[in-house]
């Protein structure tokens, strides 16, 4: 018998025997998004091929390309960047053809097309889930949160405090409904550039879980607002927020103020100030809401300033104010400012904050009912005073059918940040969809994987040109 029969013999045995055959695994082919300006990996860039195939690269700008049907064959990929992208062909198609091979490297260039440039994704799982699948080291740990709702920081006691809302957790779908919180160093990013670094620690439960830091009493999720430290009469610090109650979909039944507990590492209520039903069926009460700030007026004296993005209210920046709210002032504020082409953009939600390299009070908020995003368009605009004239804004970052909301900009990230400014906001697809002119049909857009309903850094080059409208001397 020749070898080449008993081959054939002893595989047809192996089959019949019940040897199970295995098959190589294929090396994914690194796929690697890079700004073509600076050279900079870019996260959430997505590759969709004709079939519905769908890759986004990581916080490292990675994509592991691994479907074995496309190894070694001339594949179209379609190229979505919210604000980055390629440019498009003769039909309109934006894409690029690739010819994935397996441990081989591409490399895709693509056109910023906003002025805010992309950092990375704060929060979530899988921050670096393609580099891991090439067998790189993640630059961060898991934190075991897969998505969370808005931010709100402050400093306090030498740290950073982070506290986000809702957020989800990977062994259920329902998650964290009383705020979910970490602290991280007072300038916790050693560089200005991606690949994003930014170490939080979690409070955890017994199971190493992350867990709630508002789980206060009464039905229904707890979210936090106009998070602040401020310094009481005896120069110790207490981290403060407001706080409501909420029932489906989206009613207040109480609102009141609630403040860190440092041995429980919890937030506890100090005075309910508003109960529904307990009134006498009047208006809630004005309550501190949106970002904290803080503002030293010509008299030496510092207040603290609450506003969505802008001030509304006002207090002495002490504790023993915050607790007085016969003490709170009431202030107007602008509810939009005038585009460079002379139309009006109605503001919704931000933050302020003293900018030292511009001299300035600075913005950045999202537009209400904005174009083509509904809730995902932002502005930056400046303005001398905190309280106003706001100037012209200039619209900094905008979305395809996704929602991006409740920017909050952060002073402390990076050392000597100089002429950048940093902002993260919500990325979601909560509110978004747009209706087709023809139909009037809504349509509404697929959820980014590991992306949606998480946090994305953005940083402004305050030198960029494309500002100056905004800024003025």
């Amino acid at each position: 018998m020749n070898s080449c029969v008993s081959s054939i013999l002893s595989f047809g045995l192996l089959i019949g025997i019940g040897v199970p055959l295995v098959a190589t695994a294929l090396e994914p082919c690194r796929i690697e998004i890079h700004d073509d300006e600076s050279g900079w990996p870019v996260p959430l860039v997505e590759l969709r091929t004709v079939s519905g195939i769908r890759y986004v690269s990581d916080d490292a700008g990675i994509i592991a390309c691994d479907a074995p049907e496309l190894m070694d064959r001339e594949t179209w990929f379609y190229v979505q960047g919210q604000g980055y992208g390629v440019s498009p062909d003769g039909f309109g198609y934006e894409g690029i053809r690739l010819k994935p091979q397996p441990g081989g490297v591409l490399r895709v260039p693509v056109t910023r097309r906003v002025i805010a440039r992309r950092v990375g994704r704060i929060t979530g799982s899988g921050l670096y889930s393609e580099s891991t699948k090439l067998g790189e080291i993640p630059l961060v740990d898991e934190s075991g949160i897969i998505g969370c709702d808005s931010v709100q920081t402050t400093t306090h006691n030498g740290q950073l405090h982070w506290v986000w809302g809702d957020s989800n957790l990977a062994h259920y779908p329902l998650g964290i409904f009383e705020a979910s919180g970490a602290t991280s160093p007072l300038t916790p990013l050693k560089s200005l550039e991606p690949p994003l670094v930014l170490p939080l620690n979690y409070f955890r439960d017994s199971r190493g879980r992350p867990r709630s830091v508002s789980k206060i009493d009464g039905r229904g999720p707890t979210w936090l607002d106009a998070l602040i430290s401020l310094e009481d009469a005896q120069g110790q610090f207490h981290l403060v927020a407001s706080y409501v109650k909420v029932d489906p979909p989206l009613s207040v039944w109480q609102r009141g103020l609630c403040e860190w507990n440092e041995q429980t590492e919890r937030f506890e209520i100090v005075q309910v100030l508003w109960t529904k039903g307990n009134d006498d069926g009047t208006s809630t009460p004005i309550v501190p809401s949106g970002h904290s700030s803080t503002w030293q007026d010509e008299y030496g004296q510092v207040w603290a300033l609450f506003g969505n993005p802008f001030p509304t209210l006002k207090m002495r920046a002490k504790y023993e104010h915050w607790c007085d709210p016969a003490s709170w002032q009431t202030v107007p504020s602008q509810a939009q400012l005038m585009s460079s082409e002379g139309l009006p953009v109605k503001v919704h939600s931000g933050s302020i904050a003293w900018n030292a390299y511009r001299n300035r009070w600075v913005t950045v908020f999202m537009e209400a009912f904005g174009t083509p995003a509904a809730f995902g368009e932002l502005w930056y605009a400046e303005s001398k005073s905190p309280w106003g004239p706001w100037g012209t804004p200039v619209k900094v970052l905008s979305h395809q059918n996704y929602s991006f909301y409740n920017p909050q900009i952060h002073t402390s990230l990076v050392a000597n940040a100089g002429q950048h400014l940093f902002f993260e906001g919500t990325y979601t697809i909560l509110f978004a969809g747009t209706t087709n002119s023809k139909s009037m049909a809504p349509t509404f857009p697929l959820a980014t994987p590991r992306y949606e309903y998480n946090q994305i850094l953005y940083r402004l080059d305050l030198n960029d040109p494309r500002l100056r409208a905004a800024q003025f001397n």
